[in-house]
């Protein structure tokens, strides 16, 4: 058995039964057997590795699909759409995520020392093969599952070394970032959870750039290269996907949805819902309710 056959067999046994991910001492197994509607989702810093069918994900207007053996890395929260393409009975898709820790990769910079790294000028996000040894640190997470005595003990140094792996693979640029104090991503960061947190109210960009200590022009121009997208649109599709969510669980309650994810106008929460996801709210809402949804 290869290594990509017994992830599938350990992810197929971890994720049985469930229609949304698994989480469990601290990383994500998913399992689905049909393609899914586009949704939104705002994902953390993380490695999404595929190991059977195929998965698209939606930055602004920057499309990147990865199948069996490829990974994602995102190293900041990102409003992206995410998609199952491929899926079938017969050949599920199935997934595993784990979280990236800025201290863990901090750690990692320190102790290698320097190292030549052409600078990483595109978003906080891409796409990769995953080599044999990415591969076998993850499948080795999986394996100490089955050692409750050991997992606490191993497990530690098994995580430390996929974001070893990370640091040393195609991305290895765009990774350090996350562990580098004054690094682009790391104040846009910043900046991403003082919008999170105030994601429902009037924002001006004066007082965010006053807020994560960087001039108006500094954080629209790091902004918009680690997002694609200005810190307003950014807030704008934030609002938006959090109101698709809530329309997932209260579809009738298209008004107070908009209110609570910060529009006083009716017609202008309907109006933008409508230029984001092809159709209005209400309608959005029904075809929901019958559709394949996948969540990260």
């Amino acid at each position: 058995m290869d290594q990509l056959d017994e992830l599938r067999h350990r992810i197929a046994r971890l994720a049985a039964g469930s229609a949304r991910p698994v989480w469990v001492e601290g990383m994500s197994v998913f399992s689905t057997e049909r393609v899914s509607e586009p949704l939104g989702t705002a994902t953390e810093p993380m490695i999404a590795l595929t190991v059977q069918g195929a998965k698209r994900t939606v930055l602004n207007d920057r499309i990147f699909d990865y199948h069996a053996g490829q990974y994602l890395v995102a190293t900041v929260d990102l409003p992206l759409t995410s998609q199952i393409t491929r899926a079938t009975p017969t050949e599920p898709f199935l997934a595993f995520g784990l979280p990236l820790q800025p201290a863990i990769i901090a750690q990692l910079l320190a102790e290698s020392g320097p190292t030549a790294v052409r600078p990483h000028d595109g978003p906080g996000i891409a796409t990769s093969d995953a080599d044999d040894k990415l591969l076998d640190a993850v499948l080795r997470l999986l394996r100490l599952l089955d050692e409750p005595r050991d997992f606490p003990v191993l497990a530690p140094g098994v995580r430390r070394e996929i974001h070893w792996r990370l640091l040393n693979g195609p991305q290895a640029a765009l990774v350090r970032q996350i562990g580098m104090a004054d690094s682009r991503i790391t104040l846009v960061a910043r900046a991403i959870e003082w919008i999170k947190a105030h994601y429902d109210q009037v924002m001006r960009v004066d007082d965010l750039a006053g807020e994560v200590g960087m001039s108006v022009s500094s954080l629209n121009r790091h902004f918009r290269a680690v997002t694609a997208m200005s810190p307003l649109q950014y807030q704008k599709q934030l609002r938006l996907q959090r109101a698709r969510l809530r329309l997932i669980a209260a579809p009738h309650d298209v008004a107070g949805i908009g209110h609570a994810v910060g529009y006083d106008s009716p017609s202008q929460f309907s109006r933008e819902y409508r230029r984001m996801f092809g159709v209005p709210p209400g309608r959005d809402a029904v075809r929901l309710q019958t559709a394949a949804i996948v969540r990260e």
